[in-house]
């Protein structure tokens, strides 16, 4: 199967919500939680356009298997640090796509003028910490007792990757 990675755009974000509201169907990889639908993605990638990259990877039949975006970061962060964030299709996951979602990610976060990306993960999410790790993340700390929206606490741990 050939993956290629293209600028996500509008018309984009039902797939896009589709796989994101069954990872947090599945549970255990993202602190997202809750409804996810179109409008939602739509919103987010509203949010600082002029500061952000949205990334989808689809198959040669034009099947969303996967996305990825950067933003700026949260308040801990610095204006030259962008958030990231990456989600593949359950059942997809080994077939590249996160590799060549971050080739483009990369590419975009330095022609955005960042210098680092900023990863937090679950630390109980095993498959996200080695993806990351397999990218080039370092870990730079790690946010204890961090409560979700749902109410559960986990741990985060924090990874960068420095652009420059």
């Amino acid at each position: 199967m050939r993956i290629t990675v293209r600028p996500a755009h509008d018309l984009d974000a039902r797939d896009m919500a589709a796989i994101l509201s069954e990872v947090i169907a599945i549970g255990g990889t993202t602190a997202i939680t809750g409804r996810i639908g179109p409008e939602d993605i739509r919103d987010w990638m509203g949010q600082a356009p002029e500061a952000s990259a949205w990334h989808v990877a689809e198959t040669e039949t034009g099947e969303i298997v996967g996305f990825q975006w950067i933003a700026p970061g949260a308040d801990h962060l610095p204006p030259e640090a962008a958030e990231i964030a990456t989600f593949a299709k359950p059942g997809r996951q080994g077939l590249g796509i996160g590799s060549k979602l971050f080739e483009a990610t990369k590419r975009a976060a330095l022609a955005l003028g960042y210098a680092w990306i900023n990863a937090n993960i679950r630390a109980d999410n095993g498959g996200g910490l080695i993806y990351y790790q397999s990218r080039g993340f370092e870990d730079y700390g790690r946010i204890t007792g961090y409560r979700m929206k749902d109410g559960q606490v986990v741990d985060k741990i924090l990874k960068r990757y420095d652009l420059r």
